[in-house]
């Protein structure tokens, strides 16, 4: 397991390179990311290349025994090539320009910001290629980031005018898949398509789905062009990409056959406040929330089905959420063993040094901006310590959690409440699944699902024949599936099928949807399970149970009695529809039955914020929270990090399983 640092050296003079890089190895650091906003510093002037600085930092990490990591620096570039080339710049729904000034400016379709890439990365990669101190390269840095993805230019229309004409072969067939005959919407020619620009009202549905799917798509492809040039330069380097937690435009599935490495941005205490619903609770503003920070680690590694890294750590206070607590005493020790747990094989703190100059100087680093140890130094120097006798073999999870952006589109769409969100959804059932101590893997539904037990599937919104013929056989050979709301409601253009939902998947649930809504706090929210009742909220369906056993119904207002949970015999499984968003113990209940049913080994489930998860024989307690826990594990156990007794904001590690794993309250 391996520690690493972000770098920036064009940020510090020349005499503090080598003191810097000494200090890094001390701490254990094994791999340093360097360059990835350096363009201006690489070619201070149009076709003058200056790599020699970048050079010496190489050299200088590789004689202390370490291994860059090299970024294509295309996320920003310089001022004289807006100047020379404005055409590169995105552009907003309403025309509004982005300029220069800050970053993640480009248009991912200009033809011309193509151009200027084939040329940087070209040069960058043919300039390093023979060098040995160079373990890989990041492409760019972090696609998307402040809504970037999408673009509204001239040169996004036409490319978006040809994926049409590629998808749909013929205008007639794009006018009846996306139903424009709903306010006249009805189009002659491809060239009458433009990008969903802003307009009176909401645009339609089918529209802005592909218009979604296109933008993510122009990222995956303008990616590619990066992995194609260093894999010619050197095809012995990994190619990786830094993705985001909780992001929604950046479709991460599409990027998975062009990257070696799948690696993303962990900011816990960020994450928190600013990318999930509700207020964060004093605990999170000090550790953030190990479900959200898990589930985009399982994210990342489902993508391509390996360890992953993360690319950027948190390493102290950060400067952009709301507000910026110091996090807890041992917090950046605890996020790196919280990664391996979930299959990571490297965490890489962002960054060394606090930065004097820019938009990131209340950004903390491992040290200050003088060069001295910070908080998170300790913590980086104690974990690599400590990871760095664990050879691990990846997560072998028994339970697959299905996650698809188009879903997420789709429903954010049309969300039907104001406070649907795919995310918060999907993460009620993964935090049942975690709370229990099951490793999770979150991947497409159209990926392989026969090694899984069982099979979580929340809101699968759009359902085709081909996904419901697959999911029919997966359950039919002895996969246990759980379906909830909204599920088999519209098909892959975003339309309503002619059949009530789940649509194709109906046989299978052995139920249907007679009556759904969107529920506010105001009104009766209750169901009845298993003999106990629950809350749920947001959003409710009445089912017409035909041939599933009714497991729950509703209970007090106009839908009272109604079935809400149902249980479908399938062959040799079996396949339960939750028809409400379940609050948090109505949603353990059902994922613990759905465990017992595929006779998956979990624990007894653990309070907020302590989590075990289990990789490759060692089992990891996470403490998320300000006060000490104790916990018994296995008679067999042997303790290999900390003991039975967990710090706040702490990680112990022990041989042995987690099923068996239990925690002691008060």
């Amino acid at each position: 397991m391996s520690v690493g640092v972000c770098y920036f050296p064009e940020h510090w003079s020349r005499d503090r390179w080598e003191q810097d890089i000494e200090q890094m190895a001390e701490a254990g650091i094994e791999y340093v990311r360097m360059a990835e906003f350096s363009w201006s510093r690489i070619e201070p002037e149009p076709g003058e290349i200056d790599l020699s600085w970048l050079d010496e930092a190489v050299s200088l990490i590789g004689d202390h025994g370490m291994e860059a990591v090299l970024c294509t620096p295309t996320a920003t570039p310089p001022k004289w090539l807006v100047d020379q080339r404005p055409s590169i710049l995105q552009e907003e729904p309403d025309g509004t320009v982005r300029h220069y000034g800050s970053r993640r400016h480009y248009c991912f379709n200009s033809p011309v910001y193509r151009e200027e890439t084939r040329r940087i990365v070209s040069t960058m990669a043919d300039h390093f290629a023979d060098n040995p101190h160079v373990a890989g390269w990041q492409t760019d840095n972090e696609y998307g980031c402040h809504e970037t993805i999408r673009c509204w230019c001239d040169d996004c229309a036409t490319a978006f005018r040809e994926w049409l004409r590629e998808k749909y072969g013929d205008v007639d067939s794009l006018n009846e898949a996306w139903g424009t005959s709903f306010w006249s919407q009805t189009v002659r020619s491809f060239e009458e398509v433009d990008p969903p620009r802003h307009t009176a009202a909401e645009h339609h549905p089918s529209r802005l789905l592909d218009y979604y799917r296109f933008s993510a798509e122009s990222a995956v492809d303008y990616n590619a062009l990066h992995a194609e040039l260093l894999r010619e330069a050197n095809d012995e380097w990994f190619v990786a990409h830094n993705f985001m937690g909780d992001f929604d435009s950046c479709d991460v599935y599409g990027f998975a056959d062009d990257l070696d490495l799948i690696t993303w941005d962990s900011y816990p205490t960020g994450f928190a406040q600013d990318r999930r619903q509700g207020a964060a609770t004093a605990d999170e503003l000090r550790a953030g929330d190990p479900d959200q920070v898990g589930l985009n680690h399982d994210l990342y590694r489902g993508a391509k089905q390996q360890p992953f890294w993360v690319m950027e750590q948190q390493p102290g206070d950060i400067n952009w959420p709301p507000y910026a607590p110091q996090p807890g005493e041992g917090a950046m020790r605890l996020w790196a063993h919280h990664a391996v747990a979930h299959g990571a094989d490297t965490v890489v703190y962002f960054r060394w040094r606090r930065c004097r100059e820019g938009q990131e100087q209340y950004h903390a680093g491992l040290r200050k901006q003088d060069g001295s140890p910070d908080r998170g130094y300790h913590d980086a120097d104690r974990a690599a310590t400590e990871l760095a006798e664990l050879d691990l073999d990846p997560v072998d999870a028994d339970v697959a959690v299905l996650h698809d952006y188009d879903n997420l589109w789709a429903t954010s769409i049309q969300p039907h409440a104001p406070d649907w969100e795919y995310w918060t959804h999907m993460r009620q059932y993964y935090r049942a699944l975690r709370a229990r101590s099951v490793q999770a893997d979150v991947v497409h539904p159209d990926w392989d699902l026969s090694g899984y037990d069982a099979v979580v599937a929340p809101a699968l919104h759009l359902v085709d024949d081909d996904l419901a013929s697959k999911l029919r056989a997966e359950v039919a050979d002895g996969t246990e599936l759980l379906l909830t709301v909204r599920s088999g409601t519209k098909d892959p253009h975003n339309k309503l099928p002619d059949a009530p939902a789940p649509g194709p998947l109906a046989d299978i649930v052995g139920a249907t949807v007679d009556q759904h809504e969107s529920v506010p706090e105001q009104l009766d929210r209750s169901v009845t399970y298993d003999g106990e009742t629950y809350g749920y909220r947001t959003f409710a369906e009445w089912l017409d149970a035909d041939g599933a056993t009714v497991a729950g119904s509703h209970v007090g207002g106009v839908g009272d009695g109604h079935a809400a949970i149902t249980d479908h015999d399938v062959g040799e499984g079996h396949v339960a529809y939750c028809g409400v968003w379940p609050e948090a113990d109505l949603a353990d209940a059902v994922v613990s039955d759905l465990l017992d049913r595929a006779d998956v080994a979990h624990s007894e489930r653990f309070p907020t914020g302590v989590r075990a998860a289990h990789r490759d024989g060692y089992t990891w307690v996470t403490n998320f929270t300000s006060d000490p826990v104790s916990v018994t594990p296995p008679e067999d156990a042997r303790w290999v990090v900390g003991d039975d007794t967990v710090d706040a904001f702490g990680a112990s590690v022990y041989e042995g399983g987690a099923a068996d794993l239990s925690v002691d309250e008060g």
